[in-house]
């Protein structure tokens, strides 16, 4: 094998390990938490995992392709500022999660002489494709921000490759975005989905919501 063809090999290969490591960022993991709750199946968590993914990738590729005519005054301008308002994206899901705490309900019923509770969600199943619009909004937010990975693929192969090279890098990349976050949300989601029932379901989503707020307030801080 030539050293042009093994330098690509390897490009292809740090690609993809980077886009895997990016999709477990904090901010990336603590924002599609909040709505992995909503999901009812393991078949909708990997939609909507993937819906993050791809509007993560068209942001990504926009960056790329912006980055590679403007270079340093593009990215000390511009990209800095949406760690901010990522943060504000995370309080403002946070917020948005509390409003589900109020979901289980309880209902009396008395069969035979007897009194019996019976307790369910109103998430359950409700407007799950919804929220698929939502996950690719906020893939779109993250592509413009916490792109260290982004930005390491693109100096190392920007003196290898060509434009159209550099976005097919891009492309191996985002794939391992993808991956990483599907394998994120199935771990996250399977224990709940699989054993748990809707009680559990809410205080995965207060947990969820908590922590939202609390990470999106300790990045406007620069704490975190």
């Amino acid at each position: 094998m030539r050293g042009g063809q093994c330098s690509v090999l390897l490009l292809g290969f740090l690609a993809l390990l980077l886009g895997v490591k990016h999709s477990y960022d904090p901010d990336h993991l603590v924002a599609v938490s909040n709505l992995l709750t909503k999901t009812s199946s393991l078949r909708q968590t990997t939609k909507m995992s993937v819906s993050w993914a791809l509007g993560h990738m068209l942001t990504a590729t926009i960056v790329t392709v912006v980055l590679y005519y403007f270079r340093e005054s593009f990215l000390s301008a511009i990209l800095g500022r949406f760690e901010s308002v990522v943060a504000i994206m995370l309080i403002v899901l946070g917020v948005f999660a509390f409003k589900d705490i109020g979901t289980l309900h309880k209902h009396t019923h008395t069969h035979g002489g007897e009194r019996h509770v019976h307790r369910h969600s109103h998430l359950r199943g409700a407007k799950e494709e919804h929220y698929h619009r939502h996950m690719f909004g906020i893939g779109i937010v993250h592509g413009l921000a916490s792109n260290d990975e982004l930005l390491v693929l693109f100096t190392v192969s920007f003196s290898l490759t060509s434009l159209f090279g550099i976005l097919v890098g891009v492309a191996i990349f985002s794939v391992g975005v993808i991956l990483g976050m599907v394998l994120y949300g199935m771990i996250f989601n399977y224990p709940r989905v699989r054993f748990g029932g809707d009680r559990l379901r809410q205080f995965v989503n207060i947990g969820a919501g908590t922590l939202s707020v609390a990470y999106g307030a300790a990045l406007l801080l620069g704490i975190a």
